[in-house]
């Protein structure tokens, strides 16, 4: 799939800014001293949690991947991060609720929970000797708890209806480009989602290396999903997924996750921005629009590079032909091309007025950040702008 419901934090679900001091709880404000102290030494008390883990509790080593470069700032950051919206219930309850559901595909069980509590304290006490005491150690411990069990109760919950992973053996391999591929794949079980989503995928050359990608279509009477690869610079599981599978090899897919899905409860317009990969989840949505029957306008402008990366246009083009509600325009940032030349945002920008419709974005982080930043600029309210990350708070990583 695109790379693209990561690509960006979402305005619509990050969460917001922490209450001043004076509107905090006493566990809030012991929590933030502390990440204040620890954000310059991030690194090393990261290097330090996974360190005293993995000696410590040498059985939890085979739930990460061999090399941990690129995981090795996740969970440590999400922990923190989640312990410095301790306040936020609402915030913290959805953005958790949806990790432990989605660490299930680790491996993670509720006895793993304390391990990874003991370590965080050890680091965090170690690596923040400032402002850490007593009554420190005693908010973290109280917050952590409060953190793991919002987990552990979405796991077991989720865990009375749904498989922790799926199996999903790929029945079309198609490459669009030398580096872009249409993965068409064949799920064991049936597979619930709905358009706009996205999923975590493991390959078997790289085991226990998840990388999240959108559905490219809306659900399907057949049951298979397709996802558009772009192969990236020292992207382990993207450049195996675009250059290595073939039809019949087996991938194992994760839950679906993220809320980029259209409203069927309102007749606004759609207003959909997809740079480069980012058009797939951009056609699940106008796929999901004409499946509801309702004539409602749909904007897409597509957005790439170079006309030849539009890889896609044929697709696109041919949606429009079908709907007279669907309009879709391409645009391309360099080279010459018989479409609209420029940066998607400022394009879009002269189009319009977008006031009455509902804005969905999905591509590149530099694309989302400005787009995002126009559509707010010409009017659209931030809830009505949608599009997701990783892990809903966390920063995306390649792959």
């Amino acid at each position: 799939a695109s790379r693209t419901a990561p690509a960006a934090s979402r305005t619509a679900g990050a969460p917001p800014a922490p209450a001043p001091e004076a509107a905090q709880s006493p566990d809030a404000l012991l929590i933030r001293r502390t990440m204040a102290e620890i954000e310059p030494v991030a690194d090393k008390a990261t290097s330090y949690f996974y360190a005293l883990l993995f000696i410590q509790h040498p059985d939890l080593r085979a739930l990460f991947p061999a090399a941990m470069d690129t995981q090795r700032d996740r969970l440590f950051r999400a922990l923190l991060t989640a312990a410095q919206h301790a306040d936020d219930s609402a915030t913290l309850t959805t953005y958790l609720s949806r990790l432990g559901r989605g660490h299930r595909k680790y491996g993670t069980l509720p006895e793993h929970y304390p391990a990874v509590g003991e370590c965080l304290i050890a680091a965090l006490s170690r690596f923040a000797p400032a402002t850490w005491n007593g009554h420190t150690e005693a908010a973290w411990v109280r917050v952590y708890t409060a953190i793991s069990q919002i987990m552990i109760d979405a796991a077991a919950e989720d865990e009375r209806h749904s498989p922790a992973w799926w199996q999903a053996e790929i029945v079309t391999h198609e490459l669009r480009t030398p580096d872009i591929a249409v993965v068409t794949v064949r799920p064991d079980q049936p597979y619930p989602f709905v358009a706009g989503q996205y999923t975590n995928l493991e390959t078997p050359w790289w085991p226990r290396v998840w990388r999240p990608y959108s559905f490219s279509a809306a659900p399907r009477p057949d049951g298979l999903l397709s996802f558009h690869v772009k192969a990236v610079p020292a992207g382990w599981v993207s450049g195996a997924l675009v250059h290595r599978a073939r039809p019949g090899d087996v991938l194992r897919l994760g839950p679906p996750t993220g809320s980029m899905i259209v409203d069927h409860s309102t007749d606004n317009g759609l207003l959909c921005l997809g740079g480069g990969t980012g058009i797939a989840p951009i056609k699940a949505l106008v796929e999901d629009v004409a499946e509801h029957g309702r004539c409602r306008p749909v904007e897409v402008f597509y957005g790439a590079r170079q006309a030849g990366d539009l890889y896609d246009i044929d697709t696109m083009l041919q949606l429009q032909r079908a709907h007279n509600w669907l309009s879709v325009r391409p645009v391309v940032s360099d080279g010459p091309t018989r479409g609209l030349s420029g940066q998607l945002p400022a394009i879009v920008r002269q189009y319009g007025p977008w006031t009455a419709y509902d804005a969905y974005l999905s591509g590149p982080p530099g694309m989302i950040r400005s787009g995002v930043d126009t559509l707010k600029g010409i009017g659209i309210p931030s809830h009505r702008i949608r599009h997701d990350t990783i892990d809903g708070l966390m920063a995306p990583t390649p792959g």
